[in-house]
């Protein structure tokens, strides 16, 4: 698989996106550029959990469902959910309906307001793992020692379904890394944009 394409625009891209119209919005809109919002960091870790075994592509078509049905990740209403909730989210088509999944979710909601009384936010804890990636060729990873690292401290803290592999993909998408190809025509705007981001806690 080659790592360039071109889109319809001529611009060249991660190769990646060109596999769905979805995949090529969201490659230019939002994959690999900081996100310091504390919901939108629990939405896209609990997403990356229910890809385990899946496509990005079958959760990308059924992102606006889940929303729906986890309140929009709002973790502090999401920590309320009950096994009537579990029940009800199992009937749910619009999402995976993965008992296993659904309720890692509401547990690590639950996590989460934990973590926030402790760290302050969210993101102030995740970007702490954030990688020197000098050196570091794009693509060319699927975990890396701080993806292990965070993924350790999250199960250690109570998380679930946060392996290492998942969670380099929620730092891939969160912008902790840049790992748009070296001549994706995204990728200096994506170092730019973190060059200016004001890190959490900094």
């Amino acid at each position: 698989m080659t790592e360039l394409i071109a889109g319809p625009d001529g611009k060249l891209r991660c190769s990646w996106c060109s596999a769905t119209e979805d995949y090529m919005d969201y490659h230019d809109h939002e994959w690999g550029y900081p996100v310091s919002d504390d919901q939108r960091l629990f939405e896209k870790i609990c997403l990356e959990g229910f890809q385990s075994g899946l496509s990005w592509r079958t959760i990308l078509a059924k992102r606006e469902n889940f929303r729906k049905a986890f309140q929009q990740f709002d973790f502090h209403q999401v920590a309320q959910f009950t096994e009537s909730d579990v029940e009800r989210l199992l009937q749910n088509e619009g999402i995976v309906r993965h008992r296993g999944k659904i309720e890692a979710t509401i547990n690590n909601a639950k996590c989460a307001i934990e973590m926030v009384k402790e760290e302050g936010s969210l993101a102030a804890f995740f970007w702490r793992f954030e990688p020197d990636m000098a050196g570091v060729t794009p693509q060319t990873l699927s975990v890396s020692e701080e993806s292990k690292a965070l993924s350790k401290e999250l199960k250690k803290r109570g998380w679930k379904f946060v392996g290492p592999t998942t969670v380099y993909a929620f730092m891939q998408a969160m912008g902790l890394i840049n790992d748009h190809a070296e001549s994706c025509a995204f990728r200096d705007k994506a170092e730019k944009i973190r060059a200016a981001f004001q890190r959490p806690g900094a």
